[in-house]
């Protein structure tokens, strides 16, 4: 199914680049591949596009659907398609760099395009589509190739099909982080200081450390060890890793004193160095270092995007040191340990990735051959489904990925545990054996959460930006109806406060309707609305944000609801 799906998308590109050549007759082809969720296809055009030319272009592309002409693939050589696609540098460029002698070429229509295909049979047999945005992209992705403008489209078997993506699409834009983040004051990110670099304004800044200190707590009951590493390191401990030369085009490398260091893109270096800071007993394995660290890698600014894509940022990383029978049980832990802790922020569902040796790596066949086989036993013991991705394993070791699928199916990369031989014998860590030998033990490389700044960004979109009671940076609001209740709701505030519940008072002189709209717009969970009446029978008239209007009640009897929210992580 979804091979057809590919296939359709693919056709879909074809169309579009056609009725595309058909309006701008002077625009350049580049590449138009399907996608997740569409296709989109590259073209230079000097002026470029604006969203009004995107309904030309679906109009253009009709005809060409109604006209149902056929897909016809053809072998032709490098020099018929030289001459085919004179007049398209880009294409040009592409069958030079081909090794094969022959080249395929699909048509339809008039229309001709360098691809491999699969195609549909017909254009008649697209069904549903629709162009989305326009982007800029440059050829190959490289920043020194010319800037391109980017079409996104998508396209389904049925209008049904495409009618409800378009729906939680715009269900999506609803829940952009950015936009939420703004509108609650959570966080900000300004061109003058250097992008992808994050400012947690204190309602953020609180929702972080609401995460933070839970993921703390249970490091710290999982037996787990709190750890804390310089933010840079000569690049020679990076020549150690493998990092200079198989990530340091990501890393910001930099002299003092005429030698060279670099500002952390990883934490495991570090942790590498305090395990070998002294002699290990297997009696001591396993060992689980646990460290908020902050890292800093060289991200191309086009692929910065709000907190999800960032230049500087936290990882709740671990490593744990361990006896090579250890291990298995081990991943395990750390697959209960996401599953548990995703079940507390309220996600369910997971896909799981497993990534074997890529192209270029590190350490021996060996070592690989038994990593990856740690990680497949654990994932086999559990029981739970999962993939293969050959070839996409970290550069030391293979890797567990685990993806959440938030409110709306999408998924997000959070958790990962790697499982590495190589790095212990880089840095020549050791422990003492039963025989007092010394040997080596394994280590996994893991997080849970990922990156704080991404999964902020994911929960704010799986809520919508409406946390859980025991999230919300602000969980109640006093709303006194006139100045004659200002003292009335300074002292229900203060006794709030001090039973620990995040409450402000809005003493704004606006009407009731205005402040309890506003409380709404904030996302707060309970509003607490006092006047003559409530001060006057010693109670408060209780809104709660998902039930409406709950009636006057005791301070007692809304404290005890709250706590229960809290204490169950409601």
């Amino acid at each position: 199914m979804a091979e057809n799906l590919d296939a359709l998308r693919h056709s879909c590109s074809h169309i579009m680049a056609d009725a595309v050549k058909q309006i701008f007759p002077k625009v350049k082809l580049g590449i138009g591949p399907a996608i997740e969720n569409g296709f989109y296809y590259d073209f230079e055009k000097q002026d470029g596009f604006v969203p009004e030319d995107l309904e030309k272009i679906e109009t253009e592309m009709a005809k060409i659907i109604k006209a149902n002409s056929e897909f016809k693939q053809e072998e032709i050589s490098k020099e018929e398609a030289l001459k085919l696609f004179k007049n398209e540098p880009y294409k040009i460029e592409l069958i030079n760099n081909l090794k094969e002698d022959t080249v395929s070429v699909y048509r339809h229509g008039k229309f001709a395009d360098l691809c491999k295909g699969p195609h549909v049979k017909s254009t008649g047999d697209i069904k549903a589509f629709k162009l989305l945005s326009i982007a800029g992209a440059y050829w190959h992705g490289l920043e020194t190739n010319p800037m391109l403008q980017r079409i996104y489209g998508t396209c389904f078997g049925s209008g049904k099909e495409l009618r409800n993506f378009l729906r939680l699409r715009e269900e999506a834009k609803k829940r952009d982080h950015r936009k939420i983040g703004k509108d609650l004051d959570l966080f900000s990110i300004h061109d003058e200081v250097g992008p992808g670099l994050v400012f947690f304004h204190p309602k953020g800044a609180l929702l972080r450390m609401l995460v933070e200190d839970y993921v703390k707590g249970e490091h710290l009951r999982r037996g787990y060890q709190i750890v804390m590493g310089p933010h840079i390191l000569k690049s020679d401990i990076w020549v150690t890793s493998g990092h200079y030369e198989y990530y340091k085009e990501n890393m910001y490398i930099f002299k003092v004193e005429g030698e060279e260091y670099a500002l952390k893109p990883m934490n495991c270096p570090a942790h590498m160095i305090i395990y070998k800071s002294k002699i290990r007993s297997y009696r001591d394995l396993p060992i689980r270092y646990f460290e908020l660290g902050n890292v800093h890698r060289r991200e191309k600014s086009g692929v910065l995007h709000g907190l999800l894509r960032v230049r500087g940022f936290t990882q709740d990383d671990a490593h744990i040191f361990c006896l090579p029978e250890q291990a298995e049980k081990e991943i395990i832990g750390v697959i209960d340990f996401v599953f548990d802790t995703m079940k507390v922020f309220g996600f369910n569902e997971y896909q799981i990735d497993l990534s074997t040796r890529p192209p270029k790596y590190i350490g021996s066949l060996d070592m690989w051959e038994q990593a990856t086989k740690a990680l497949k036993n654990a994932l086999d013991a559990k029981g739970t489904a999962y993939e293969v991705n050959e070839g996409e394993g970290a550069f030391y070791g293979p890797k567990i990925d685990i993806m959440i699928k938030d409110a709306l199916g999408r998924s997000w990369q959070c958790a990962t545990v790697q499982c590495d031989f190589a790095l212990p014998e880089r840095f020549d860590l050791t422990y003492v054996s039963k025989e007092g030998k010394k040997e080596r033990p394994v280590v996994l490389h893991r997080v849970i959460l990922g990156s704080m700044e991404r999964f902020i960004g994911t929960l704010i979109e799986h809520y919508a930006g409406a946390f859980p009671v025991w999230l919300s940076p602000v969980q109640a609001v006093v709303v006194p109806i006139t100045d004659r209740s200002h003292d009335y709701a300074d002292s229900i505030l203060e006794k709030l406060q001090g039973e620990n519940i995040r409450t402000e008072a809005d003493k704004r002189n606006e009407k009731l309707q205005y402040k309890i709209r506003e409380a709404q717009m904030n996302k707060i969970p309970y509003m607490l609305i006092v006047g003559d009446k409530e001060q006057a029978s010693g109670k408060v008239s209780l809104r709660a944000r998902k039930e409406g209007d709950l009636g006057a009640v005791d301070i007692e009897e809304f404290l005890d609801r709250i706590r229960g929210d809290i204490k169950n992580r409601r």
